[in-house]
């Protein structure tokens, strides 16, 4: 209750939250503004049977449930956010630019990021249009209304691109992550709606065990989220003497279980997803090597074993590579160096870098799969019960979770901000 009344009662803090709900509104009121001539009934059905456009809801925040000016929501730019990060690994230009030029380098690194994200939206909102169309969703469409609903729909991410950024500076969490929140949320009475329509008296003891693993996948979310190895590191007597110590302190470097939150997920689905609307693009070919590779690959994906298999091993995957960006080995043994600091056993420099990539690497693994497994536990259920709503409910509790325990981690650390 103390914190609940500082939250209300720090003017900085309650503005960053109401801006935040604020903006989650506008989305909302964003996400009802349908695109003309929609086939409502034959919308609702295709997201409730397809896995492709369910996720592509999820990331719209709900946009694409009623094909609205947002349908794309921030995919596109997750999109680029990813083909960017893969160039720091190719390209040494970008990995200086986005890990050592500072606060300026990381602006021009995000720049490229929107610009590539005209492209991309472009592209995605052609090919969902051709897709919709193809299901008898919307009715065939003239070139000049192709062209005018595709700039709308980029217009529309490029939008929600820019308010996630203004949630980053003038809010609290980040605007991407709490974007795709409030979609799940917005999606969540839709789900269990459909779950009721589809409920059986004999399912009961399905959907008991279903709701007692939920509590447990949200309890070991929060677990491997909070979990950290501590590193220690022992400061000298002439790095300490200016504060007025005397021998050696200690301290530590708390390297989490999970370094990267819920990226690897968010990323591992924005790969699988652009594959899928690729191939429904060129179903529809008349080039008959297009359609019968569309085909076949639209047949391998199709199949929930292979699926959860490349999804388990992108979400691992992304792990890694995002763990390897946001945490430079190299420079944090820098760091030590330059302030007197060591690891007990381990000399300065390469040694330190090596050691502290051991640990981290090691660590890893298990986050990574935690978050693999239960990545594809959805798949697995639904395979188990049936019940295709789950599919999509699975990976939106692991994002929601993961979103709302980074949320209450930065209004603590405003709040302890107040304290002092």
């Amino acid at each position: 209750m103390k914190k609940l009344k500082i939250i209300f009662t720090d003017k900085v803090l309650r503005g960053k939250i109401f801006f935040v709900i604020a903006i989650l509104l506008l989305i909302r009121v964003l996400a009802a503004i349908p695109l003309p001539g929609v086939n409502k009934e034959a919308l609702l059905q295709s997201l409730s049977s397809d896995s492709l456009l369910g996720f592509l809801n999820i990331f719209s925040g709900g946009g694409l449930s009623s094909l609205s000016i947002i349908m794309l929501g921030v995919g596109p730019y997750i999109t680029a956010s990813i083909i960017m990060q893969l160039l720091t690994i190719l390209v040494p230009k970008f990995k200086a630019m986005y890990q050592e030029e500072g606060e300026l380098g990381r602006k021009k690194f995000s720049q490229y990021s929107r610009i590539l994200t005209v492209p991309l939206a472009l592209l995605q909102g052609y090919a969902i249009l051709t897709l919709l169309i193809s299901q008898k969703i919307i009715p065939a469409l003239s070139f000049g209304n192709y062209v005018f609903n595709v700039i709308i729909i980029t217009a529309g991410t490029m939008l929600l691109m820019w308010l996630g950024e203004q949630i980053n500076e003038y809010g609290i969490g980040n605007g991407v992550s709490l974007i795709i929140f409030g979609g799940i949320v917005a999606a969540l009475p839709t789900s269990v709606m459909q779950t009721y329509a589809a409920f059986d008296v004999s399912q009961i003891p399905i959907i008991l065990a279903i709701l007692i693993l939920i509590i447990l996948v949200i309890y070991g979310i929060v677990l491997v989220t909070e979990a950290e190895r501590p590193l220690t590191v022992t400061y000298s007597k002439q790095a300490t003497s200016f504060y007025g110590a005397s021998g050696l302190t200690h301290t530590y470097i708390p390297l989490r279980l999970n370094q990267t939150g819920v990226m690897p997920i968010i990323f591992a689905i924005s790969i699988l997803l652009f594959p899928q609307i690729l191939v429904q693009l060129l179903a529809n070919s008349t080039n008959d090597f297009l359609r019968n590779m569309s085909a076949n690959v639209s047949s391998f994906l199709s199949n929930q074993f292979y699926y959860g298999i490349i999804y388990f091993f992108l979400v691992v995957l992304f792990t890694y590579f995002y763990t390897a960006v946001t945490f430079d080995t190299d420079k944090t043994a820098e760091n030590l160096q330059k302030s007197g600091a060591f690891i007990s056993g381990f000399r300065p420099g390469e040694a330190t870098a090596n050691h502290i990539g051991e640990v981290l690497s090691r660590i890893t693994l298990v986050g990574a799969l935690f978050l693999g497994v239960i990545a594809v536990l959805p798949i697995i259920l639904q395979a188990a019960t049936g019940i295709n709503t789950l599919a999509v409910g699975g990976t939106s509790l692991l994002i929601a979770v993961a979103v709302v325990i980074d949320l209450v981690k930065k209004v603590e650390a405003q709040l302890t901000m107040h304290e002092y």
